[in-house]
């Protein structure tokens, strides 16, 4: 067994570039709607996971400050 980090980097999955689960979805569904965002209807896998991200940061329920960054998932200011 291995110590090294077994979270991967969402640039560097395989499948980060086919559409978003169900699941991811139906998550960021319940996130978005909290944060008063919409989801995107053509997310990627990777996209999801970065929004996800960005909202769970953001929300209360999971320990977040309550206020999103905005952007479109993946946008980093550029």
């Amino acid at each position: 067994m291995s110590d090294a980090d077994p979270t991967k980097n969402v640039d560097d999955w395989a499948t980060g570039d086919e559409p978003a689960t169900g699941p991811q979805l139906s998550y960021l569904g319940t996130l978005a709607r909290e944060a008063g965002e919409e989801v995107p209807d053509d997310l990627t896998k990777a996209e999801a996971s970065r929004m996800i991200d960005r909202l769970q940061r953001a929300s209360p329920r999971t320990g977040g400050t309550g206020a999103a960054d905005g952007g479109r998932p993946g946008d980093q200011g550029t």
